[in-house]
């Protein structure tokens, strides 16, 4: 009876030592199943978050492409608009009105006449029947000359030193 007391006392030890062992490795087996798991997750969740990086680039580049379009075409649209509202502006001139729309107009070419001239901007904005200031904002490009503002830079282009000089007498 004393060798099966042992023998049951042996084995409880056992058996503890067993479930010492036992539970001291499954907490170790979780913690590295939860890790295992974990890393698996945030590889997972990084794949899915660089392709849709890639994707968000995409998407910006070409949002980007149709804000340039649609500037282009609002600019393109404004130009036409402008070019409309030009002869329908000036319906009293009769014939006139396509003579005016043939004329150009160059800021750097009014003021090489003018400086070809030796007027002052003053002078020449008498000739041309505006004021200085307004010929000196045409020379910078600050503004632009009206169809009939054009038509009277257009007759004092086609005059000569003479005839510029008979004209500010007269005046």
């Amino acid at each position: 009876m004393a060798q099966k007391a042992f023998e049951v006392a042996s084995l409880a030890k056992l058996s503890l030592a067993t479930t010492k062992r036992h539970n001291a490795l499954m907490p170790n087996i979780a913690s590295i199943l939860k890790a295992e798991i974990s890393r698996v997750a945030r590889k997972e969740v990084r794949a899915e978050i660089e392709t849709l990086k890639k994707a968000s680039v995409v998407h910006r580049s070409s949002i980007a492409d149709l804000r340039r379009q649609v500037s282009a075409l609002e600019k393109e649209l404004r130009r036409v608009a402008k070019g409309a509202v030009r002869p329908s502006a000036a319906p009293g001139s009769g014939g006139d009105a396509g003579e005016v729309m043939k004329r150009r107009f160059s800021a750097s070419r009014l003021a090489a006449h003018r400086a070809k001239l030796g007027l002052s901007a003053a002078i020449y904005g008498q000739l041309v029947g505006v004021s200085g200031q307004t010929i000196y904002h045409w020379e910078q490009g600050k503004a632009r000359p009206r169809a009939v503002q054009l038509q009277g830079l257009a007759a004092v282009r086609g005059l000569g030193a003479r005839e510029i000089a008979e004209r500010l007498t007269a005046q």
